[in-house]
């Protein structure tokens, strides 16, 4: 009767269960590296303005509290050297970025005979988007060498899996190909806290965007820069027309952002401090495992920023790399989730405890 399902991909984590079983049965315990889900505490300063807003007995504004919107454009030029952002017009919160991901074809009228690009190597989400709007997606290298009509095209830098981050100029090629072709360009930077061998550029930066936010939109997250997995916070910023039409047909859904999760969210974004402290986190977890994957065997390339070591190793395919891990008690995700440009690579995340990263290295030294 109902078949919605069938038009979207397999959900890919599901093939895992037999590798986490192996893992689980390791002496010390599985230390699962198959996910991006933070680990760590939700900063304190956040979990405060989440209990003093909590008495929210009126529904909340699609559009959401002007502290929320505020926040979020103040943070964009503090930290991404974006400025001229209208917070009435030109950012609306959203209910995880997941969400608007996935949902974004079908509330911008794109569906059966359009075509949206989705990077080659991508999160599936931006294909079961394009699909649940029964719109045909394409994976691309580079979407200024597609030849033919285009509705939407999406980038992500730093890239999940593989933690790619696109340098300016190709942004800038993105930009003018994305004008010229009437082609909305929706960027996903939700791990642009994450840089390290190189910063991340949001596609709204005036270097890259030329002072326009013309067919363009950001799209940020609250979950890998602040812990905030759980909350379900971020935004998306740009172009004045597209946040103005997602609005209005948002308000119909009834999408709409809690109250206290907006405070929690003004809050975060009003604070670098706890950022700062994740942040060193994440690299002293990353060192210490990219150098044990090296040491063992494996090679990881790219990786210059996000939550993951995109990993191979010259025995083994993707499933093979995730079989030969398990075998040690440690569980990644196979690079072919993402894409056939994934079959030979793993994608290994941080979002490990000390406790459980320190294991995972152990393990690989043994």
């Amino acid at each position: 009767m109902f078949e919605t399902s069938s038009r979207l991909p397999d959900f890919p984590w599901d093939k895992l269960a037999p590798y986490k079983q192996k893992a689980a049965a390791h002496p010390d315990g599985i230390v699962d590296l198959s996910v991006g889900s933070p680990v760590d505490p939700v900063p304190a300063l956040v979990k405060q303005a989440l209990a003093d807003a909590a008495d929210a007995p009126a529904y909340p504004t699609t559009i959401g509290t002007s502290a929320a919107r505020q926040a979020a454009v103040d943070w964009m030029a503090r930290r991404l050297d974006v400025a001229g952002v209208d917070p009435q017009s030109g950012v609306l919160p959203v209910i995880g970025t997941k969400e608007l991901i996935m949902m974004l074809p079908t509330l911008l009228g794109i569906g059966a005979g359009d075509t949206v690009l989705i990077p080659d190597l991508a999160y599936p989400t931006y294909e079961a988007g394009a699909a649940l709007a029964r719109a045909t997606s394409v994976p691309v290298a580079d979407p200024t060498t597609y030849d033919g009509p285009v509705r939407v095209a999406y980038l992500n830098s730093p890239r999940n899996p593989s933690g790619e981050i696109t340098p300016p100029a190709d942004l800038r090629r993105a930009v003018e190909w994305a004008r010229a072709n009437d082609v909305l360009l929706v960027s996903d930077e939700c791990y642009t806290e994450f840089g390290w061998d190189e910063k991340p550029v949001s596609v709204l930066h005036p270097a890259v965007s030329g002072g326009s936010f013309d067919n363009l939109l950001a799209v940020h997250s609250l979950s890998k820069r602040s812990n905030l997995a759980g909350y379900r916070g971020g935004f998306v910023a740009g172009d004045p027309t597209v946040v103005t039409e997602l609005l209005a047909v948002r308000k119909h859904a009834g999408l709409m952002v809690p109250s206290p999760i907006q405070a929690a969210m003004a809050a975060a974004f009003s604070d670098d401090a706890h950022v700062e402290e994740q942040r060193a986190r994440y690299l002293r977890r990353r060192s210490v495992l990219r150098d044990a994957l090296t040491d063992a065997g494996w090679e990881i390339t790219l990786s210059n920023g996000g939550l993951y070591l995109w990993a191979s190793h010259p025995s083994y395919d993707a499933y093979g790399s995730v079989g030969a891990l398990a075998d040690r008690g440690i569980l990644v995700a196979p690079g072919a989730f993402y894409g056939t440009a994934g079959d030979r690579h793993v994608r290994v995340a941080l979002t490990g405890t000390d406790e459980r990263i320190d294991a995972a290295v152990k393990r690989l030294q043994e």
